[in-house]
């Protein structure tokens, strides 16, 4: 019997790559090297972003997160990051660095954009951009980004 169980346990121990160049084995709490190793969907869920559209001055503008496959039994926190030619604080409300992706795989973010304090004469649209980052328990999938524009 403890042959049997060191015959199956025998591939996680020796998991190093062979010096012909043959397939490498991770241990389950190896990460992958940056020039292969697992497919993204044996990491856990890969999540994607777009923008619902452009927005007016004044109205909430929104990104939307999908996670495949979505989590049966609760969700994730996923990190992202802003930037664009809009302003945080003068163009829209803080947006914060995390959304929370529920049982359904699906996450909003919202812009709640705010009145130009520039002037009529400066009136432009200004780009906001959401980046998805990595993170633990998930990958990044394309597209990892989304743009939206925040007209006059």
């Amino acid at each position: 019997m403890l042959f049997v169980v060191a015959l199956a346990i025998a591939p996680m121990i020796h998991a190093a790559r062979e010096p012909q160049g043959g397939p490498a084995r991770l241990l389950a709490n190896e990460a992958p090297s940056p020039g292969g190793g697992p497919s993204p969907s044996l990491e856990g869920p890969v999540i994607t972003i777009h923008s619902t559209d452009n927005v007016t001055r004044g109205k909430i503008g929104t990104f939307v997160l999908n996670m495949k496959p979505a989590l049966l039994l609760g969700g994730m926190y996923v990190k992202f990051s802003v930037s664009g030619s809009a302003v945080e604080g003068v163009d829209y409300l803080p947006l914060g660095s995390m959304a929370y992706i529920g049982q359904s795989g699906y996450a909003v973010i919202q812009v709640q954009t705010l009145a130009d304090p520039r002037g009529l004469a400066a009136r432009k649209a200004y780009s906001v951009v959401i980046t998805l980052e990595d993170g633990a328990g998930y990958a990044v999938g394309k597209p990892d980004s989304a743009v939206m524009w925040i007209k006059p």
